[in-house]
């Protein structure tokens, strides 16, 4: 993956809001294939850079690219054409209460193709049979667990064949068993779609059984702290922060950084 071209670059990123601003002069790439995460404590931005990198925001300063185009200039046609190669899972799923989950699943299809209401019936469902919900299709959200919801989500967000698929925190809220369900999921996709899958999140076991390499976000220094495999940063990094994060040695700590 290294020595192939990445499929997002972002280069000297400044986030923020008016005169504030959260991180300053980010650097780095995604590969193609590979499951990246974004690391962090509570409001270091982590979210807030993947809305950048999915074009919800416009950066104070600097680019990023997807698939080769330039999201931060990009308007109209060109614009469209670059959030059709992405699949965004937002926190806690979003899922449209009102709908099934093959209606929840064949929305994107309907505001973004003209194919018949059948084609789109027929690649919903398969998306939902590929998570695992093939029984499901008429259960309203409601009706299902919340690790349902986030795999319901998951192929809503994948219904498009993105080539970059977003997930915003997707072990959220669930019991340590669905969580590695999920994680499961998430690398079955990744592996055997060969998909480029970038997360964000805070879960350590998820982070250490799903990720390829993480960045780590530290809102002090406003910037990028370590970059790499999670478990690689755990056992040799020589920054206070980052082992203290990644080894939880000192929760107290921890918890005050990310305060």
């Amino acid at each position: 993956m290294a020595n192939a071209e990445p499929v997002i670059k972002v280069r000297d990123l400044t986030m923020g809001f008016g005169d504030f601003v959260l991180m300053r002069d980010l650097d780095f790439d995604v590969q193609r294939g590979e499951i990246f995460v974004i690391l962090g404590g509570s409001g270091s931005g982590k979210s807030t850079l993947l809305k950048h990198m999915i074009g919800l925001y416009t950066p104070q300063k600097g680019n990023i690219w997807v698939a080769g185009a330039d999201i931060t200039t990009a308007d109209g046609q060109e614009r469209e054409a670059i959030l059709r190669r992405v699949g965004v899972m937002y926190q806690m799923g979003a899922l449209f209460g009102s709908m099934t989950l093959l209606e929840n699943v064949r929305l994107p299809l309907e505001v973004h193709t003209d194919l018949p209401r059948e084609a789109m019936d027929a690649i919903a469902k398969a998306r939902l049979q590929l998570v695992g919900l093939g029984e499901f299709a008429d259960f309203m959200p409601s009706e299902i667990s919340g690790g349902m919801q986030k795999r319901a989500a998951i192929a809503r967000a994948m219904v498009l064949d993105p080539e970059v698929l977003f997930l915003d925190e997707p072990s959220a809220g669930l019991d340590p068993i669905t969580s590695a369900e999920l994680d499961q999921l998430i690398l079955r996709l990744a592996r055997s779609l060969d998909m480029t899958i970038v997360i964000v999140s805070h879960e350590l076991a998820s982070i250490f059984a799903i990720a390829d390499r993480v960045i780590m976000l530290d809102k002090e220094s406003k910037g990028i702290v370590a970059e790499g495999n999670p478990a690689t940063l755990r056992d040799t990094s020589d920054h206070p922060w980052v082992k203290r994060f990644l080894q939880r040695a000192d929760s107290a700590d921890s918890e005050e950084r990310s305060t």
